[in-house]
């Protein structure tokens, strides 16, 4: 091994990384000095996919990162509810694959959209899981169908797993397949389960629930990238409590859900922010049934955020 050679992030424990060498090997590193990037206040300088140079340090077993080059994308969210500091979640992604359910523990529609909201933020697909459908009786199953058709017709893809039955595991993969792929959701969702499902060999270990208050516990301490037996890579991530949005601005927010930009271009005010504005096409398009209303009200919920932020 030279000197400097180009490696990617795998593994972040908040001071120590793994990097993946260019020989297929793993090298344990540390950060060269403070590193900021492009003015962003994160807690964390370096994310899971980044791609670094490492200098070989005199011991030979440990690493120096020296450099972070030029990410292609990175998603962001807020590092706690009431803190102004940032926390990259992964970078260099094909996609996000975000798990929900809708039992034990529920996935929001809350959750769901700032997420989606933040990956068109940075222009990184989304495909959203609904899994443990072993768990659905027939009217949650009701509901699932209906929040399937609204985020369908938005243009996301959806998908209904069982990780549990093995009930479409297999489209799951194909989902994965030869792709950088971040997947996230809140913890007792069944990450863990379903990749377990679809490559044994990683073996993860997968959460219970509490069954006090129904949510999950965490398995997942730091995010972390994994090879796929079939091709491609994943990078689990701890569960997420909430999603908060970073550097949102109010007029702009509406053209990070599909439905509103497709008819935010009729409004009569070029600066309409859709809440009570007189001829408003997407208020008008929410009373016609043609956006969800459940996906408008978590628009005016952030919007809220925004302005009290």
């Amino acid at each position: 091994m030279s000197l400097l050679q180009t490696g990617i992030v795998f593994r972040s424990t908040g001071s120590w990384y793994e990097v993946k060498m260019p020989d297929g090997n793993f090298l344990t590193c540390k950060l060269k000095g403070n590193f900021k990037i492009k003015g962003l206040r994160t807690t964390n300088p370096l994310a899971v996919g980044d791609v670094v140079d490492v200098k070989l340090l005199p011991d030979k077993e440990t690493g120096l990162i020296v450099n972070i080059h030029n990410r292609e994308n990175y998603i962001i969210r807020k590092a706690t509810k009431l803190s102004k500091a940032t926390h990259i979640i992964a970078a260099n992604i094909h996609q996000a694959v975000l798990i929900a359910s809708l039992e034990k523990p529920r996935t929001s529609t809350g959750f769901i959209d700032r997420f989606l909201v933040t990956a068109e933020a940075y222009h990184i697909p989304v495909t959203i899981v609904f899994n443990k459908y072993d768990l659905y009786n027939e009217a949650v199953r009701e509901n699932l169908n209906k929040l399937m058709r609204a985020y369908e017709q938005a243009g996301y893809t959806c998908l209904i797993t069982s990780a549990k039955e093995g009930f479409h595991v297999e489209e799951f993969k194909n989902i994965l397949k030869d792709k950088i792929s971040l997947l996230s959701g809140h913890s007792g969702v069944g990450k863990s389960a379903l990749i377990n499902k679809i490559d044994a060999k990683l073996n993860l270990k997968e959460g219970e629930i509490s069954q006090v208050h129904l949510k999950g516990k965490h398995t997942t301490t730091f995010s972390e990238m994994y090879s796929l037996a079939f091709g491609g890579y994943i990078i689990d991530t701890p569960g997420i409590k909430e999603f908060g949005l970073v550097r949102f601005d109010k007029t702009e927010l509406g053209q990070r859900f599909p439905e509103i930009r497709h008819y935010m271009h009729a409004c009569r005010f070029n600066n309409c922010l859709h809440v009570n504005e007189p001829g408003c096409a997407v208020i008008q398009a929410v009373e016609r049934g043609d956006i969800p209303e459940f996906r408008y009200r978590n628009y005016l919920n952030m919007l809220e955020d925004i302005e009290n932020t």
